[in-house]
């Protein structure tokens, strides 16, 4: 004989499908609202003046994504950034030839790196840029090493094929003043020496404002920072003009595009991981009125 509390649960338990297929749908169950998405930025804020931008602009144009370059070791050439052109890439020369006429680049290629062959001549680029750039150079200095001031360790890095950034093993290696590694040469010395020792990798930073002209006339001097293995040694410098050997450089009216040209001075440099990067300055109207100065 069945119990009577048996036969109870028995039929509640039969029972319970019923009122669970008759439940109202679970709040996780049913349809979520539509989101409206959050706005970007602000309408209501002011105008930064001298532009048609408010503070905090939701329509203000997003800057363009770059994926950045995996950084050298002494051990390994890193990348470009994914909106450089790749000048050397450890590969060959076909981004290069010989300044003097024009021909196939001659220097060696080896392991990775380009290296210099003394008394070849200059290398350039086959393409022009500017006029305003970020140019990585990377340089190893002969180890052991030979010579000294001058003629120890010297090649140089010209911007438009004119202006010297002077390359030079400048460890422990006195010499005059603005023609030390990462001097605007023959005009202005770098603010300090952050040279490594020979035979280790090396890396040049510079970001270029090219000159301008106007009917043959400068408006505005090319202005340089420089960074040496990650050391501001030339900060948002004016050049005097073009970088000549124990004169005064002057400057002589240019496109605004020209080539990078890379220093045979005798010695056998390396050369690796070369990558440029045009840059756009922002305009007047990016700008506005700008500070106001003396208020």
């Amino acid at each position: 004989m069945k119990s009577p509390l048996l036969a109870s649960i028995a039929v509640f338990a039969l029972a319970v499908p019923l009122f669970a297929a008759d439940e109202p749908p679970k709040p996780s169950d049913a349809p979520k609202p539509v989101e409206k998405p959050h706005p970007i930025g602000y309408e209501d804020t002011p105008i930064i003046p001298g532009t048609k931008w408010h503070v905090h602009d939701g329509e203000r144009p997003q800057p363009t994504v770059v994926t950045p370059g995996e950084p050298s070791t002494q051990e390994k050439a890193g990348s470009a950034p994914s909106d450089a052109t790749v000048l050397f890439d450890g590969k060959d020369l076909e981004k290069w030839k010989m300044d003097k006429d024009g021909s196939d680049a001659v220097w060696k290629v080896e392991d990775g790196h380009i290296e210099v062959v003394p008394k070849t001549g200059y290398m350039v680029t086959r393409d022009e840029f500017g006029p305003d750039f970020q140019l990585h150079v990377e340089f190893a200095t002969p180890n052991p090493p030979s010579g000294d001031s001058q003629g120890r360790g010297n090649s140089g890095v010209f911007l438009f094929g004119r202006y010297e950034i002077q390359v030079l093993d400048s460890f422990e290696n006195p010499t005059y003043a603005d023609g030390g590694a990462t001097a605007i040469y023959g005009y202005m010395p770098p603010q300090v020496n952050a040279s490594l020792q020979p035979g280790k990798w090396q890396t040049y930073d510079i970001i270029c404002e090219g000159p301008r002209f106007e009917d043959g006339k400068l408006v505005k001097p090319l202005v340089v920072t420089v960074l040496h293995n990650g050391v501001v040694t030339q900060n948002h410098t004016a050049l005097i003009g073009e970088t000549p050997h124990k004169q005064v450089g002057t400057y002589h009216p240019h496109p605004e595009k020209g080539p990078i040209k890379l220093q045979d001075h005798g010695n056998p440099m390396r050369f690796r991981n070369i990558w440029i990067r045009e840059l756009h300055m922002p305009t007047p109207e990016d700008i506005g009125d700008g500070p106001a100065i003396g208020k």
